[in-house]
């Protein structure tokens, strides 16, 4: 049976999370297809784990402009993310896979540039059937109702990053 995976949260690693499910699923014989929204091309953003991947055979493909408040991005973001999606239920209806990552994928029903509903509809109609590939979803503030669908849920809070103030302090919800 197909699982549906989300890595959601506001601290870093997301998707390596995800990646490491896709390397994880590759060492098992599996047929992995990457799909990325939000973020600009790999070919633009070149970065090692889409040249990593690529050599081991992924298909990676990015269905984003970058960062939705530069303007213009938002209409762009949008109209990428439904010819995204469009892709991955393609995907999923040639049973070209058995694991899809969809990196930053919360993002696309957070802004509407998805329709939430019609979303969850397609994957409730279809994730219990035979040939659905695992989906691996990655991104911050992913929808209740998503993740009610999903069968694993993992939340990565940011306790400390040395991108930030290194000054702030937190406090960890867990005792190391």
């Amino acid at each position: 049976m197909a699982l549906i995976l989300i890595y959601t949260g506001d601290g870093k690693g997301k998707t390596s999370a995800g990646i490491g499910q896709i390397i994880r699923a590759l060492g098992h014989g599996a047929r992995c297809k990457v799909a990325q929204f939000i973020k600009q091309s790999p070919e633009v953003l070149d970065s090692g784990e889409v040249r990593i991947l690529r050599r081991l055979g992924v298909e990676f493909t990015s269905w984003g402009a970058g960062f939705s408040w530069i303007e213009g991005n938002d209409a762009k973001n949008k109209a990428l993310a439904q010819q995204g999606w469009q892709r991955v239920k393609d995907w999923i209806e040639e049973q070209s896979c058995d694991m899809i990552l969809l990196d930053e994928f919360t993002y696309t029903l957070k802004f509407g540039y998805l329709d939430l509903d019609s979303v969850l509809d397609y994957l409730g109609q279809r994730h219990h059937q035979e040939g659905f590939p695992h989906l691996v979803i990655t991104g911050r503030d992913a929808p209740h109702s998503l993740i009610e669908e999903a069968d694993m849920v993992s939340s990565i809070d940011q306790i400390k990053h040395h991108l930030y103030d290194s000054e702030r302090t937190f406090e960890p919800m867990i005792e190391f």
